[in-house]
């Protein structure tokens, strides 16, 4: 089996049809497991058998929650349509994983405000902004400048979960700092020309459509990393945006200040900003645009805690 050979087959189909690096990285993974697992035969002398064996294997022995399971199975499932040209089967025999029915951790508006109180620097504009907006991690670290609108109070986040864009709200109360980490990047920018450097990665053709986009201050990232790095795609080094493990090492450190015994990560703010804004009245419809949720069943899940207590209800205990 000419392993190399097939990996970088898939490679090529997966950004030829702009997927992410991080979905590249971990298609790999899983594709490499499932050859592993089947002693190192090459896919295409397999199939449906082997490839519900692999995912069984996972959901049974491994115990990997249903969306790793779902993710190894797009990967595979990428693989013999895209690569190989075969059709991989119905999966009939699949052992599925369960997919557990959780409640999101949602903070209070105090324990909110406690956590900020311990959080500085770019993480703390970063996490406020998460808050503010709803965003996921990784859609707020890939903005650009010119998806911040301060004249209509709004934020483009692009390609989002869905390959969909949708807007969202800009917080009154972060213009200022927003306004001064805009103009920050613009001084990092200027060092980066000046040193021979500047450029930044863009999605899909645009950099063949348009040449010099790559050195545009507007196609800048919002948190830019510290260092300059290599693109794995290109091989050519360049700015990239700033490190999710630097926002989720902050936010680990400062909810341990805090004393809060919740489960808290960067979605939680997600979570809570739902929660909030229903909590003050905000239709659900329009939480839902804000989230970018494709079903209002999804957004309604928030509707938990505004019923002020489990259920609504109180304690005999409390009557008593």
């Amino acid at each position: 089996m000419e392993a190399p050979g097939l990996l970088e087959q898939v490679r090529s189909a997966l950004r030829v049809r702009h997927y992410s690096l991080r979905t590249e990285k971990a298609y790999i993974q899983w594709i490499l497991q499932f050859i592993h697992f089947n002693d190192d035969r090459h896919p295409d002398t397999m199939g449906e058998r082997e490839i519900s064996r692999f995912l069984s294997y996972l959901a049974m022995k491994r115990r990997v929650s249903a969306s790793t399971q779902n993710q190894a199975l797009c990967a595979i499932v990428f693989l013999y349509k895209q690569v190989l040209g075969k059709n991989p089967g119905e999966f009939a025999d699949l052992v599925w994983a369960k997919k557990p029915e959780r409640i999101p951790v949602v903070l209070t508006r105090e324990e909110v405000k406690r956590i900020f109180d311990h959080l500085y620097g770019t993480p703390s504009l970063a996490i406020r902004l998460l808050y503010g907006t709803g965003m996921r991690l990784m859609e707020g670290l890939r903005l650009r400048l010119q998806d911040l609108d301060f004249s209509y109070q709004q934020i483009l986040i692009r390609d989002a979960k869905g390959a969909k864009d949708r807007y969202t709200l800009l917080p009154q109360s972060l213009h200022r700092e927003l306004t001064e980490q805009v103009q920050q990047v613009k001084l990092i920018h200027l060092k980066d020309r000046q040193a021979g450097y500047g450029c930044v990665y863009l999605p899909y053709a645009l950099e063949q459509k348009y040449p010099n986009a790559r050195l545009d201050i507007r196609w800048q990232y919002l948190f830019p990393a510290c260092n300059i790095s290599e693109d794995p795609r290109t091989g050519r080094e360049q700015r990239h945006h700033l490190d999710p493990a630097t926002i989720r090492k902050a936010l680990r450190i400062a909810v341990s200040k805090t004393g809060i015994m919740k489960k808290i990560g960067c979605h939680t703010f997600r979570h809570s900003f739902a929660t909030h804004l229903l909590e003050s009245g905000a239709d659900i419809r329009t939480v839902q645009e804000l989230l970018g949720h494709s079903d209002v069943k999804t957004t309604q899940i928030y509707t938990h805690v505004i019923r002020k207590g489990c259920f609504g209800v109180k304690s005999p205990l409390d009557e008593a």
